[in-house]
Formats: C-alpha cells, sequence, structure tokens
C-alpha cells in the first residue's frame, strides 16, 4: 500500500514528501478572504467593531469543513504576527469540551498561567484579557453551539476567529456562513487520481466521474474510495461503483464506502479498527492500539499505518507515531463497534488500555529518580518497550500524550467498572506530571485528577480517599486564594479522616483549617486549630512535627496580640528542635522568640535571646540569618541608646551579606575550568 497519510475530514493531502496539497473550494477560499475585509454592520454605522471578526464554515463531518479552514489559516496566518490557537469544541463522540477546559488549554498555549479550579468564567475573561492588544488567528473545530464561540470570541477587532461548525451559529452576529456541498467534479476526480494514479482514470474518464456522482463529490467518501481501489491495483474504478450502487440508498455516501472499506479488511485488522473506537480523546499511538487488541506493538503500528493508507486514520504526531480517527468517521465506527463486540470484550479491551498506560506512567516517573535504587531496580525489569530512553524523551512523551492521558482518567472514572485501574491511573499520573512538570506548572491539571479521584472515593465510600483528595483540593484552592473554598475542603477532609480513622489526615485537616482561618485573619480560631493538630502530633510522639506547631501557633497568638502565649509556644519549639538536634530549626525559633519579645516591649530581653540566637545561626552554618539577626541586634541597641555596638553588629551584617554575595559571583576554578573545555568542544565541532 502507498504510504499516503489522507485527511479524511477534507481535501488536503499529504504525500511521501509531507507537503500538504489542497484541492479545490477556489470559489469559498476567495470568499472567505473577502470577508475578512468585509464592512460589518458596526462599521457602517460608524462605530468601530468589538469584537473579533467570525467566519463560519459551515457543513456536514466529511465535507472537507475542517481542511478548509486550516488552509484559509495557512493563507492568511501572515496577517496575523501573535500566532494561530487552535481548539476543538467537541469530543469525538460529538459531545461539547467545557468551556473551562478550552479556555485553559488555551491560556497554556499563549504561555500564561491557569489558576488551578478557576471558574469557567473566570478562565474565559481571562483569555479575552489576554488576547486584548494581540493579532491572533483562533481556529475553533467543531463548534457545537453558537455560546461555544461566543464565549471565547476576542474583545478586539485586530483578531479573526474562523469557526467551525455543521450548521449556521445563531446568536453570533455579522456572521456569513460558508456552506460546503461537494467538491467540483476536476478536483473530485484528481482526488481519486492521487491515490489510484492516473492510469485508471484516464483509461475510464466516465467511470471515475460516476464514482464521484456516487460518492456525491465528498471528500472524505472520496478518499476512502482511493484507498479502496489503491489496495486493490486490480480492480477497475467501475468495479468499486458497482459495488456502491448495489447497496442502494442505505444511508449516506460516506457510510456505503465505510461498509465496503470495513468489510474487506482482514478479521483481525477489522477487530483493531473497531477497538480504535475505544482509544480515550480520539488520540491513538501504537501502545494505546496493541493494548486495545492484545498485539505486539511492531504489529500495531503497521496496521495503522495501512489504515491511514486506506483513509481510515490520519497520522497527527510531528514526531512520535500519533493517528486519530477522523470525527466523520467516528460514529461509523462505533455503531460497528457495538454490533459486533461484547460488552465484556470491550471492557477487557479498556482494562488492558488503562493497564498499560499505568505502566507507561510508572516508567515514565522511574527515569526521574536516578538516585533511588528501587526506581532503578523497577525501571530495569520493565519491558524495554515500555521504557524511555532518557528522561527528556519521558517528558515529551508526557507533554504530547497529555490530552489523551486526562481524558483516559476522565473516561476510566465515567466507566464506573474499572475504578481500581482508575485509581491507580491517576495516581501515576499525578507522579509522573509533579516529576517532570513541577508542582506548580501541573496544578491546573491536577485539580481535576484530584477532582476526579473523589469521584471515586465518594462512589466507592473509600473515607482515607476522599480524605486525601480535599486536602489536596484545598491546598490548590487556597494556594489560588480561593480561602474559603479551602477551609470548607478541609473541613471536609477532616470528617472523612475520622470516619476513616486516620490519624494522619485527620492531623493535617485540623492544622490546614488553622491555616486558613489564620489567612482569613481570625488569629484566635487558627490557634485554636493549630493547637488540636498539636495534640494529635503529641499523642503519636511526631516530636519533629510537633515542634514546628509549636512555631504556628506562637505565629498566630503573634499576629492576635498575645506575646505572653506567643513566647510561652516559641520557647516550647526551642526546646523540641534542642532535642532533636536541629540547629538550623533552634536557631530560627529563637530569631522569631527575640522578634515577640520586642514586640512585647522587652527589648532586653530580645538582646539576649537574639545574641544566643546568633550563635546558633553560626554553628548552622546560616549565613543569612546571622545578618538578619545583626541587623536585629543593632536595631534593638540603639533602641536602648548604645549606638558604638549598634555600628559593630551593623557592620558584620554588611560584611557578611558582602562576602555570601561575592563567593555567589565569583566562579570556581573547577566549573570555569569545564565550562571554558565545553567552549573549546562546541567551537572545534563548528570548525
Amino acid at each position: 500500500m502507498a504510504d499516503q497519510a489522507v485527511e479524511p475530514d477534507g481535501v488536503q493531502v499529504a504525500g511521501p514528501a509531507a507537503q500538504s496539497r489542497f484541492l479545490g473550494r477556489t470559489r469559498e477560499l476567495k470568499e472567505l478572504r473577502a470577508d475578512i475585509e468585509r464592512a460589518g454592520l458596526d462599521t457602517l454605522s460608524g462605530r468601530k467593531a468589538p469584537r473579533a471578526r467570525v467566519l463560519l464554515i459551515a457543513g456536514r463531518p466529511g465535507s472537507g469543513r475542517t481542511a478548509l479552514a486550516e488552509e484559509l489559516v495557512r493563507q492568511v496566518a501572515d496577517r496575523y504576527p501573535d500566532g494561530v490557537l487552535r481548539a476543538r469544541l467537541s469530543e469525538p463522540d460529538g459531545t461539547p469540551v467545557p468551556m473551562a477546559r478550552t479556555a485553559g488549554d488555551l491560556l497554556t498555549a499563549l504561555g500564561l498561567p491557569t489558576p488551578p479550579g478557576a471558574a469557567e468564567d473566570d478562565l474565559t475573561a481571562a483569555l479575552r484579557e489576554a488576547l486584548t492588544g494581540r493579532r491572533v488567528l483562533l481556529l475553533l473545530d467543531d463548534a457545537a453551539d453558537a455560546e461555544q464561540v461566543d464565549a471565547l470570541l476576542p474583545d478586539t477587532a485586530e483578531c479573526l476567529v474562523v469557526a467551525v461548525a455543521q450548521g449556521p451559529l445563531t446568536g453570533i452576529s455579522d456572521v456569513r456562513p460558508c456552506t460546503l456541498g461537494g467538491l467540483d467534479t476536476k478536483s473530485a476526480v484528481e482526488l481519486l487520481s492521487r491515490h489510484t494514479g492516473s492510469v485508471r482514470i484516464t483509461v475510464d474518464p466516465r467511470a471515475a466521474e460516476g464514482l464521484v456522482e456516487a460518492c456525491q463529490a465528498q471528500p472524505a467518501a472520496l478518499m476512502l474510495a482511493g484507498g479502496w481501489l489503491a489496495a486493490r491495483p486490480q480492480a477497475a474504478v467501475a468495479d468499486l461503483t458497482k459495488q456502491l450502487h448495489s447497496q442502494g440508498d442505505d444511508g449516506t455516501p460516506l457510510s456505503r464506502v465505510f461498509r465496503l472499506a470495513y468489510a474487506a479488511l482482514p478479521g483481525s485488522a477489522a477487530r483493531i479498527l473497531r477497538l480504535l473506537s475505544l482509544a480515550p480523546a480520539g488520540c491513538i499511538d501504537p501502545h494505546t492500539a496493541s493494548a486495545l487488541a492484545g498485539c505486539s506493538i511492531n504489529g500495531a503500528r503497521h496496521t495503522l499505518d495501512d489504515f491511514v493508507a486506506l483513509g481510515l486514520l490520519r497520522r497527527t504526531g510531528p514526531t512520535l507515531p500519533e493517528y486519530e480517527v477522523p470525527g466523520c468517521l467516528h460514529p461509523l465506527l462505533r455503531a460497528v463497534t457495538e454490533a459486533e463486540d461484547r460488552p465484556a470484550e470491550l471492557q477487557l479491551a479498556r482494562a488492558r488500555m488503562l493497564e498499560r498506560t499505568v505502566r507507561l506512567l510508572q516508567s515514565c516517573r522511574a527515569i526521574t529518580e536516578t538516585d533511588n535504587p528501587q526506581a532503578r531496580e523497577k525501571l530495569a525489569g520493565t519491558p524495554r518497550a515500555l521504557r524511555f530512553p532518557t528522561p527528556r524523551a519521558a517528558a515529551d512523551w508526557l507533554r504530547l500524550r497529555r490530552p489523551a492521558l486526562l481524558a483516559s482518567a476522565r473516561l476510566a472514572v465515567a466507566d464506573g467498572e474499572l475504578d481500581t485501574l482508575a485509581r491507580r491511573l491517576m495516581s501515576q499520573l499525578v507522579r509522573a506530571m509533579v516529576a517532570h512538570f513541577g508542582m506548580q506548572a501541573a496544578a491546573p491539571d491536577l485539580y481535576g485528577i484530584h477532582q476526579l479521584v473523589l469521584d471515586v472515593a465518594e462512589r466507592r465510600d473509600l473515607p482515607r480517599e476522599q480524605a486525601a483528595a480535599l486536602l489536596n483540593l484545598g491546598d490548590l484552592d487556597a494556594s489560588t486564594g480561593r480561602t474559603a473554598d479551602a477551609l470548607a475542603r478541609y473541613r471536609a477532609a477532616l470528617d472523612a479522616g475520622r470516619r476513616a480513622n486516620d490519624p494522619y489526615a485527620t492531623g493535617r485537616a485540623m492544622e490546614s483549617v488553622g491555616g486558613a482561618h489564620q489567612e482569613l485573619g481570625d488569629h484566635d480560631r487558627a490557634a485554636d486549630w493549630f493547637g488540636r493538630a498539636l495534640a494529635e502530633r503529641l499523642a503519636r510522639g511526631e516530636r519533629e512535627e510537633a515542634a514546628r506547631l509549636y512555631g504556628r501557633i506562637a505565629t498566630a497568638h503573634t499576629y492576635a496580640g498575645h506575646y505572653g502565649e506567643a513566647q510561652r509556644n516559641w520557647r516550647a519549639a526551642i526546646a523540641g528542635y534542642r532535642k532533636l538536634g536541629d540547629v538550623a530549626a533552634h536557631a530560627r525559633a529563637l530569631s522569631e522568640l527575640a522578634r515577640v519579645q520586642e514586640y512585647a516591649g522587652r527589648p532586653a530581653e530580645s538582646l539576649r535571646t537574639c545574641q544566643e540566637a546568633v550563635e546558633w545561626a553560626r554553628r548552622a552554618q546560616d549565613v543569612r540569618l546571622q545578618a538578619a539577626l545583626h541587623l536585629r541586634l543593632a536595631d534593638t541597641l540603639e533602641h536602648l541608646g548604645d549606638p558604638t555596638p549598634a555600628l559593630l553588629h551593623r557592620s558584620a551584617a554588611e560584611r557578611m551579606l558582602g562576602e555570601e554575595i561575592q563567593e555567589a559571583e565569583t566562579p570556581d576554578p573547577d566549573t570555569e575550568q569545564d565550562a571554558n573545555a565545553c567552549e573549546i568542544r562546541s567551537t572545534s565541532t563548528e570548525d
């Protein structure tokens, strides 16, 4: 079979050189380009257009609407120097994508932070604000209704929105839809010839025109027909036309050609094709196909490439081998799957796919833990096909497969019968994302994952997992300033932790409730909740955590102006750190005690405590803390009317900070030598 990456939902064909060649639609492209410059109703009335111009390309799936939109974008993209943003507004099964997810993904594409758990209105408003002052082209594919497009419209006439939908978007003003029918006959015949070769078309041009008519000149149907003929070099074009006519008028031209293409597949290939309808978000790679069908990865890759040549799949991955089922074929494929496969077989295929995903995520995370002997041993025992060659390769895979991985988690939770696998998948997904991207960068995705974990925990009545999910969600709410929401999460986590008889979750929830009250300015309640958490820690003999909580109680009392209680708790914290042998924490606690003594109007006591803290900071080799303490000593001595020693302490602080800056700026000789060697090697390579 010819190695062609085809676009069954449009009329772009990429040949061996991977160069896009667009066919037909000359009139439509001319009208769309003219529509960009057309004066709108606001302009005619003398007012500036308040929002971006919207171009609508309407047509049934398989009419080439997406390909036309992409060609239009290619032709006018140079007018929009701030780039092109793309978003698909419907899932493969037709379910509208939540606006919060779409807006978040677009903000990420702009390189802007997305607050985890932010409301839909906040995210769409943030997107519109981000697009203000930019010249961006926004392609919104597969829009289900006008509300989806309207929510994303930039509030600037400098941007352009190209929307693709099945019908008119009633509710968006000043939009003239470009409605697609079939291709013109010349372009349709040329599309066929690109698959079959020119000889068969030239030999019997009437038969080619008859096939075009049988397919109603729909690009997707023609591409499937071309793939069917390309796989049968001995078949005449008229043979396929006869077979299509023999089916009568049952279904659309696309469904009739699909039935012929599917019926011609070997049994094993037909089974793989059916199971691809289970792929999350319609995103497929050889691992997904291999796990679904229970076959080898190499065998799955060859089968996927065969499907591409037949027009049943399209290749999407720029680096990794990735594919997707065209949107116009997805409902046909689902119908065949439901008719020919038993539910138990489909459930088993889903389980295999999720298990494979879990193992890939484990491998993806393990390669970052080079200092962990257990992780290295586990990685060595992983099959070679599931290993990543480098941490960079693992991070790239995780980034590229992110939409499919998140969709896997959502589908696993929605299934309801695979909760154990769903929980394992989400656990490994969280760990892999944190390992490669960091907690802050992964936070928006983690929020959604923790919400899914909570859904499973509530459905299965798992209070321990429920408490953990609520604590994680509360932490993310707190990090984005939604303190009241975080407090509600923490209280619910406390109830769940008590039901699970989980002392760790209970203690952590109590401390988190205290932290939320402190953030809200209720310092007395904060101290009370910290005290409850302290009692839990003391009961379990957790001395380090207890010492830390004494410090949090002292801080809350300091904010509340209860300096006596604050001093008592700081002394308890100091005693705890002394017993633990934590010199650095001991020094910091003494520093805080000195600060409270100063607030309480006891400068002499503060001076003595500060001097003791300096000695402990010196033992801890904490230069910055020593310098800060010397400055505080200088301020206290000046307050006591003793300027000479105050000047000495201030000079000592400046000297310490200056030496630290100098050390940071002075290059290490060995490091400098290595850098020079690298530069020499680099120069030699260039020469």
